[in-house]
C-alpha cells in the first residue's frame, strides 16, 4: 500500500515536494500524495484557463495567491540561502491578471489555417489559444483576428514569432519572420493595422525590423516623459510590476543628488530618479531614444551607449556617484559588480530577473563590505516560475551623505 505524503513546499522548477523530498508535479503547499493519487489540499485551486497545463505560458495557475505568493518570496530566500547570505525578504508584489503588456507568441501554418499562441510545457508544439488570463485584454483581442490576418501573410514553412506591446499610441506588433512579399501581402497588413488600429507593424525577417505602418511616433512614457520605443524594445512586463520596482528604486536610493543606471535600457529608472543621472546601455537603439527624450524633456540625464560587459566602469569611476542603479539581464552582472564591490558608492539598489544571478553577485558586493539591507520580490509574470526583485545595498563605513 501505498504511503501518503504532504507536500510543504513548491520547489524553483514548479513541482511540489513532500516530506519525504518526492517531487510531484502540479501540486500545491497542503496536497496529500499517494502514489499517483493527487487529494487536493487548502492551497490547491481550480486553473482558471482551459489550456493549462499544456500551454507553457504558465507553471502555477494550481496555487492560490497566499501559496504563489510564498513561492516568489521562497524563490529569493532560497537563492540567498545558497550563497550564505541572509536579509529581509518583503511580501511579494504579485501583478494582477490579465495585465501582461508585451509577449512574444509563435504562429505556425498548418495546411491553411495559422496556430498562434505559446509553446506546449516542455515541447516545440503549439497551444492554439482560445482564451489567455495574462493578458491585457487588448493584446489577447487581437489574437483570433491575427489568424485570419498571417494566413494571408506568412509563407508556407516556419514558425514566426509575434511580438505584441501594448504603449502609448496602442498595440504595437512585430511580426519576426518570413512574410509574402507581395501586393496582396502588403494590403493585409495595411487593412489589419487600419482596422484594429495598431500603434505600428513591423517585420523583421533576420535582418532587422522594417516598419510598415506608423501612424505617428511610437512612444513609451516613462517618468512622465514620452520615449522612442523601438519594435520589440524591452519593457516591464506589467505596468503594476514596473511601478513596484520603481518604487522600491526611489527608497533604496533615496535623495541621490548624483545616481548611476546602469544598463539603462529606454530609461524606466533613469527618468524618474532624483538628481542628475548617469545611463549607461549597450543597445544602442535603446540609447538614442532615451538620450533624445531627457534632452527633449530637460532632464538631467546623461546617456551613454557602453557595453557594460566589455567595458563596465570602473572603481575611479563609480565613486563620482552617490548611489547606483541596475537593471542587468538574467546573467547578471558579475564584471560590473567586481568593479562596484570595492567602490564607495554608498547605496545600490539592484533589480533582477534572476534570484540566483542576483544571489552570486550579491555575495560578492557583501564580500566587498556592502550590506544587503532588504529585498522586494516582485511576480510580474503571475502563475509562472519566473521571479523579479529589488534589493537595496548600502554601505556602512561610507553613510550617504
Amino acid at each position: 500500500m501505498s504511503v501518503s505524503e504532504t507536500i510543504l513546499r513548491v520547489a524553483a522548477r514548479g513541482d511540489g515536494v513532500t516530506e519525504g523530498g518526492r517531487h510531484v508535479a502540479f501540486t500545491a503547499p497542503g496536497d496529500t500524495v499517494s502514489g499517483d493519487v493527487i487529494t487536493p489540499g487548502p492551497h490547491h485551486q481550480t486553473p482558471p484557463c482551459r489550456h493549462f497545463p499544456q500551454c507553457g505560458g504558465c507553471q502555477l495557475q494550481h496555487l492560490d495567491e497566499a501559496s504563489y505568493s510564498d513561492f516568489v518570496e521562497q524563490r529569493v530566500r532560497d537563492a540567498l540561502h545558497a550563497q550564505g547570505l541572509d536579509a529581509a525578504i518583503r511580501p511579494a508584489t504579485i501583478s494582477p491578471p490579465r495585465s501582461r503588456r508585451r509577449a512574444t507568441l509563435h504562429a505556425e501554418r498548418v495546411g491553411k489555417r495559422v496556430i498562434l499562441g505559446f509553446s506546449e510545457s516542455g515541447s516545440h508544439a503549439l497551444v492554439d489559444i482560445a482564451e489567455c488570463h495574462v493578458l491585457l485584454p487588448e493584446l489577447f483581442a487581437l489574437v483570433a483576428p491575427l489568424r485570419v490576418m498571417l494566413a494571408n501573410v506568412l509563407k508556407a514553412k516556419g514558425r514566426t514569432d509575434i511580438h505584441l506591446a501594448a504603449i502609448d499610441q496602442g498595440v504595437d506588433l512585430l511580426i519576426g519572420g518570413p512574410a509574402h512579399d507581395t501586393l496582396a501581402a502588403a494590403e493585409a497588413l495595411t487593412e489589419f493595422a487600419i482596422k484594429h488600429r495598431l500603434a505600428r507593424v513591423s517585420i523583421d525577417e533576420g535582418l532587422g525590423y522594417e516598419t510598415r505602418w506608423e501612424p505617428e511616433p511610437a512612444t513609451i512614457t516613462l517618468g512622465g516623459v514620452p520615449v522612442a520605443v523601438p519594435p520589440a524594445a524591452f519593457l516591464q512586463a506589467t505596468a503594476h510590476g514596473e511601478a513596484a520596482l520603481l518604487t522600491a528604486v526611489r527608497e533604496a536610493i533615496g535623495p541621490a543628488r548624483l545616481t548611476a543606471d546602469l544598463f539603462a535600457g529606454l530609461g524606466t529608472f533613469a527618468l524618474s530618479l532624483p538628481g542628475k543621472v548617469y545611463a549607461g546601455e549597450a543597445a544602442r537603439d535603446a540609447i538614442l531614444a532615451l538620450k533624445s527624450a531627457a534632452s527633449m524633456a530637460g532632464r538631467a540625464v546623461f546617456a551613454e551607449h557602453r557595453d557594460l560587459f566589455r567595458r563596465p566602469l570602473t572603481t575611479a569611476e563609480l565613486d563620482r556617484f552617490e548611489a547606483v542603479v541596475l537593471d542587468p539581464p538574467r546573467a547578471g552582472a558579475r564584471d560590473q559588480i567586481v568593479n562596484l564591490a570595492p567602490a564607495r558608492v554608498p547605496r545600490i539598489a539592484y533589480v533582477s530577473c534572476n534570484p540566483s544571478s542576483f544571489a552570486r553577485d550579491a555575495k560578492l558586493l557583501c564580500e566587498g563590505g556592502y550590506r544587503l539591507d532588504w529585498v522586494q520580490p516582485v511576480g510580474q509574470f503571475i502563475w509562472s516560475t519566473h521571479v523579479e526583485l529589488a534589493a537595496a545595498f548600502s554601505r556602512p563605513d561610507n553613510p550617504q551623505p
